[in-house]
């Protein structure tokens, strides 16, 4: 299995990651998160083989999570309709989103995507 990584073009933090990716030789997937927004099935899996709560699959600090109220709205939600909400828009997704064979990572912490990838 390929190593994917969900990528949004104009954020900061997934040039810094791919940046990185490139400098260390990783082989990777991109999969533009906006324009192929991850479906249900896909979280699903993703998040259960990743062990780290639902929480971490949402990009708390985007505008879309703060237009909709999630902070508040999610500790209502089941799984299921959370998961279905993510599926919903790729913006909505914490970024960068590592998908490799022996793990999943949210968002770009250097020494987790050394531990992993390496």
């Amino acid at each position: 299995m390929k190593t994917t990584v969900l990528c949004y073009e104009k954020c900061s933090t997934c040039k810094k990651a791919l940046k990185w990716l490139d400098e260390n030789n990783i082989a990777y997937e991109l999969r533009p998160i906006k324009e192929q927004n991850p479906t249900k099935e896909e979280l699903k899996e993703w998040y259960q083989k990743s062990g780290l709560p639902l929480k971490k699959f949402f990009n708390t600090s985007g505008n879309l999570y703060k237009e909709l109220k999630l902070k508040d709205k999610l500790q209502t939600m089941s799984e299921e309709e959370q998961l279905a909400l993510l599926a919903t828009d790729g913006m909505l997704v914490k970024r960068p989103l590592v998908v490799a064979e022996n793990g999943i990572l949210t968002g770009f912490k250097e020494n987790d995507w050394a531990a992993l990838l390496k």
